[in-house]
């Protein structure tokens, strides 16, 4: 469990990349989707469930936290 934590963290950390909403949509979604799949695999949830709410949670989260200029 502590494995996945840290991984969790750091994708979480990595999830900041791109300069526009766009590019922050889709690398959020990417590095969710690849943390959700690693999660899903290890509980009861499942990779394909997993993934789908992990893609989701960060494209959200990453084109929210779009810096303003």
């Amino acid at each position: 469990m502590a494995k996945v934590l840290v991984l969790t963290a750091v994708l979480l950390g990595v999830t900041a990349c791109g300069d526009t909403w766009g590019q922050r949509a889709v690398t959020g979604g990417g590095i969710g989707a690849g943390s959700g799949a690693l999660i899903g695999a290890v509980t009861p949830l499942g990779i394909l469930p997993g993934a789908l709410i992990g893609g989701a949670v960060g494209a959200g989260v990453g084109a929210a936290t779009t810096p303003q200029r």
